[in-house]
C-alpha cells in the first residue's frame, strides 16, 4: 500500500504515523530493519532530519530501537511498553524548537549586548566556569546551560522574555528530546557548546549587538546540527534544510 501525501506542517508526526501503520500491517515485522533514513527521505520527498525526528518519536513509543551504526529495527511494542509508558512527547519536534530559540534568543542577545552590567557579565562568566569543569553529569550541565541562557534574557529586565526563554529551553527535558540527546550529546559536544557560550559572552562584554546576535544564532544552529547526525548511514543533509511536502512511496 503506498504512503499517502502528508499535508501537516509537522512532518515528523505524520511520517511516524505512516511508519507505525506499516509496522501494524506487518509490512515491517518485528525484528526487521527499516529502510535507511536516506531511502525513506527520498521516497517520501522530505528532509532527512524530518525522518530522523519520526524515528525518535517511534522509539519513544517503543515501536523501534535505534542501533547506532547498524540501523533502526522494529521491536515488539509490548516489550517496551512498560519502560516507556506515559512518556509522551510534544507536538513540536526538537528541530522546530531549536529554530524558534534561534530567532528569539538571537534578538534577546542583541539587546542584552547593549545593557549588560559588569555584575551580570561576571555572573555569566561564573556559569561558564562551572560548565567547563570536567566530569560533570549531564543533568548538571543541562541546568548550567539553562541558567546561562535564562540569565542573558534576565539582563533585559523583562519577565515575559525570561519565562519564554526558560520554557523553550525546558522542552529539551521531554522524553522525546532526552532520547535524541542520548545519541548525540557527549563530552565533545559539551566542550563545543562551552566554546560557543564563550563567544556569546565575549560579544556581550564588547557591547556588540550584531556580534552577540550572530554568536547566539551560530550556537543554536550548531546545537541543531549536533542533533542532526546520522544514525549510521552517511551523507546526511543539515537539519536546517527546508522541509518539503512528502510524496507517496511507489
Amino acid at each position: 500500500m503506498p504512503l499517502a501525501v502528508v499535508e501537516s506542517p509537522r512532518l515528523y508526526r505524520q511520517i511516524a504515523d505512516q511508519l507505525r501503520h506499516l509496522i501494524d500491517q506487518q509490512e515491517f515485522p518485528v525484528g526487521s530493519r527499516l529502510p535507511p533514513e536516506r531511502e525513506l527521505a527520498e521516497k517520501l520527498g522530505v528532509s532527512r532530519p524530518s525522518v530522523r525526528e519520526a524515528l525518535i518519536a517511534l522509539e519513544v513509543e517503543g515501536r523501534v530501537r535505534i542501533r547506532m551504526g547498524s540501523g533502526v529495527y522494529v521491536v515488539d511494542p509490548a516489550q517496551a511498553a512498560a519502560q516507556l509508558a506515559g512518556a509522551g512527547f510534544p507536538v513540536e519536534g526538537p528541530f522546530e524548537v531549536l529554530a524558534a530559540r534561534r530567532l528569539v534568543e538571537g534578538a534577546v542577545a542583541a539587546d542584552a549586548a547593549g545593557q549588560a552590567t559588569p555584575t551580570q557579565l561576571a555572573g555569566l562568566a561564573g556559569i561558564l566556569g562551572q560548565m567547563e569543569q570536567p566530569g560533570l553529569p549531564a543533568e548538571q550541565l543541562i541546568a548550567l546551560d539553562r541558567a546561562f541562557h535564562v540569565e542573558i534574557a534576565a539582563i533585559l529586565g523583562n519577565t515575559v522574555l525570561v519565562r519564554c526563554v526558560g520554557e523553550l529551553f525546558d522542552q529539551r527535558m521531554s522524553p522525546y528530546f532526552r532520547q535524541l540527546a542520548q545519541y548525540f550529546e557527549n563530552e565533545d559536544s559539551w566542550r563545543s557548546a562551552a566554546r560557543e557560550h564563550r563567544a556569546i559572552h565575549a560579544a556581550l562584554a564588547d557591547g556588540d549587538r550584531e556580534a552577540a546576535r550572530a554568536a547566539m544564532c551560530a550556537h543554536l544552529q550548531a546545537s541543531q546540527e549536533r542533533f542532526s547526525q546520522s544514525f549510521g548511514d552517511t551523507d546526511f543533509k543539515r537539519a536546517g534544510e527546508r522541509q518539503r511536502r512528502p510524496r507517496p512511496i511507489k
